[in-house]
């Protein structure tokens, strides 16, 4: 898959040009301490490297056939290993990327020179997510400052552009790599089903999805998990997962694997108790109606822009239906701030992949084999009800829910939590 992920980007690139990929910095923690280190997915879905001080380089038109494709990597001795543990030999670099050339990082001034003379044109990449904002410059913008500074006669050009319109359509790979987190994060919220009960905290039902998702060979969470009861459900990013889970509560929980660098995504929403109050049931049945009805609409050729004006509509007449909101406050509303807004104030879904909120903008067409979140939800802070449910969605003429294991119904979660 990582030789055809090149071959694809290649055969973008424009004649006679050289485009440059760098692994993520290892992010200094303490002292001598360093957090866990996260490859830089565009590297990832290039070469399947899942290793800090990588550069890969691609210059199709370089005479020597050997120097079209090479991947610089940290050379290795005996007391890093001592220290550090194991890093890539350059036979692993071959067996893991398909790359032929491999050289040390001591080689790469050299070899950059060489490269920089024969071409005009060099691609590099940032992280261009709108998103991502940072105090702290990265190594792909401390190398794109280098470039500049070292080679102020060459040509500039992103490369971020071309990598994102690649990601966007997953390889059959990739599909099967984002089922086994779906299917693991299954496997955690069935361990949960069983385990919820009233008084518990927060924090103990996230070390149920953990242990499920490392003892299963997982990175662990894709994400900083959502454990929210009560009231706290009513908070859109609540993650300090701290209070007590009271009887009469619902548990909302949006959580996913990560297997393979592949996120899953998932939202429940649960009784504590392990039983709908008749008020809880009507707005969860309210909410799985606008998830399936949404979800039927990811098919080629529309936006998520378009997808979640559509859905709007559905959210707006559930909340006419639960006295809510009134056709009158319809009628009223500004394009600015819609009725429904009050209850349901975030997107319906984004783009999933190698990045739990992956590549791609919000009027991109969607195509086959595109994967997408669907996460309708209704909040009602006065009444201390929060409900999100959320499916992963491969975009297809018929759309193919990767959770469809997953319970959902609420005769069901009742049904196992009740054992």
């Amino acid at each position: 898959m990582y030789i055809r992920n090149r071959s694809k980007l290649v055969a973008m690139l424009k004649q006679g040009s050289l485009a440059i990929i760098n692994s993520n910095d290892e992010m200094p923690r303490t002292g001598d301490q360093t957090y866990i280190f996260r490859q830089n997915s565009d590297m990832f879905y290039l070469t399947g490297l899942d290793q800090e001080r990588c550069i890969l380089t691609l210059c199709p038109n370089h005479p020597v056939e050997n120097m079209r494709e090479m991947l610089f990597t940290v050379k290795t001795s005996d007391l890093m290993v001592t220290w550090n543990g194991h890093k890539y030999t350059m036979d692993e670099v071959r067996e893991v990327s398909g790359i032929k050339t491999v050289k040390w990082l001591d080689d790469f001034e050299i070899t950059l020179r060489d490269l920089m003379w024969r071409v005009q044109l060099v691609y590099l990449n940032l992280n261009e997510y709108p998103k991502f904002i940072t105090d702290v410059p990265l190594q792909d913008k401390r190398f794109a400052l280098k470039i500049r500074q070292d080679f102020p006669a060459h040509s500039i050009e992103r490369l971020a552009p071309i990598i994102t319109g690649l990601r966007l359509v997953k390889e059959p790979e990739e599909i099967v790599q984002i089922q086994n987190a779906c299917d693991l994060t299954n496997e955690g919220f069935m361990r949960v089903l069983a385990f919820v009960k009233p008084g518990q905290k927060e924090y103990e039902v996230e070390a149920e999805f953990s242990h499920e998702f490392i003892r299963k060979g997982s990175q662990g969470h894709a994400y900083p998990p959502i454990i929210a009861s009560g009231a706290n459900a009513c908070i859109l990013h609540y993650n300090t997962n701290y209070n007590t889970c009271n009887d009469g509560d619902l548990l909302l929980m949006d959580v996913g694997a990560e297997y393979g660098n592949y996120a899953a995504d998932m939202t429940r929403t649960i009784p504590v108790n392990g039983k709908f109050s008749p008020r809880q049931r009507q707005v969860y049945d309210a909410v799985l109606r606008v998830l399936q009805a949404a979800t039927a609409m990811l098919k080629p050729g529309t936006t998520i822009d378009k997808w979640h004006s559509e859905a709007c509509k559905l959210m707006e007449k559930e909340l006419i239906g639960l006295g809510l909101i009134s056709e009158e406050d319809v009628k009223n509303q500004s394009e600015d701030s819609p009725a429904y807004f009050k209850y349901y104030m975030h997107g319906t879904g984004h783009f999933l992949g190698l990045d739990v909120h992956d590549v791609g903008t919000r009027q991109v067409v969607f195509e086959t084999g595109m994967v997408m979140t669907c996460e309708p939800a209704i909040y009602i802070p006065e009444e201390g009800i929060g409900i999100r449910l959320e499916n992963d969605i491969m975009v297809a003429e018929e759309p193919i829910n990767l959770m469809s294991g997953i319970p959902i119904e609420a005769e069901e979660i009742e049904r196992l939590m009740m054992g």
